[in-house]
């Protein structure tokens, strides 16, 4: 693969994965309500849910969901019911009463905050759409497909497990400098109604 190609395509990556979307609120909510222990599970569910998203654009289920009515209607449905899923338990899971950071939903164990991390991310049309539209800009026609996709696969992949876990490490410094539990419950509320939110933005997802 053409080496300046690629280092535009690490250039477009890194810029699109610095915006906050649902599987980066997901990362900080978790990470501010159990720090570091969780940041690792948390990247290596990101990493998960972007090689199933991107694998299945750049092998057809895209294309499938862009051009199918029912496809892209169940994936659309799967991710917004699981937003709103994941928002509601977070809003129930803010501590009250000062009772501290450990709630519900933050007593989750590194597997499921890696399931958790994994779903939202490859549950998400907006992905599978972001990659058919964004990926093959960057493939050349003159070489062969597989190797190029092979690689572009890897490198997102990469930078995505990256970027979810220095924001993860980020939330976990906010999180030692916060000592009232008033706080963190504030922080917790913001975090399930903005889950909210994208499950509901997700659900109103109309196919171009």
């Amino acid at each position: 693969m053409d080496v300046s190609l690629w280092l535009a395509f690490v250039a477009a990556s890194t810029a699109l994965l610095l915006i906050p979307g649902p599987t980066i609120l997901l990362v900080l909510s978790y990470a501010l309500s159990q720090g570091r222990k969780v940041a690792l599970a948390t990247a290596s569910g990101v990493a998960l849910g972007d090689l199933i998203a991107m694998s299945a654009s750049l092998i057809g289920l895209g294309a499938l969901i862009a051009t199918s009515a029912l496809a892209f209607t169940i994936v659309k449905w799967a991710g917004a019911l699981y937003l709103l899923f994941l928002g509601v338990k977070m809003l129930r899971s803010a501590p009250k009463n000062g009772a501290g950071l450990v709630a519900t939903d933050a007593q989750a164990t590194p597997r499921q905050v890696f399931w958790h991390s994994a779903f939202v991310t490859a549950l998400n049309p907006k992905s599978i759409g972001f990659f058919i539209a964004f990926v093959p800009q960057f493939i050349s026609l003159e070489a062969a497909y597989a190797p190029q996709a092979s690689i572009l696969i890897a490198t997102f992949v990469a930078l995505a497990a990256l970027n979810a876990l220095a924001y993860a490490l980020l939330a976990d410094l906010m999180r030692r400098q916060i000592s009232q539990p008033k706080v963190i419950r504030r922080l917790t509320q913001a975090g399930g109604i903005t889950l909210i939110g994208m499950g509901a933005a997700t659900a109103m997802l109309r196919r171009a």
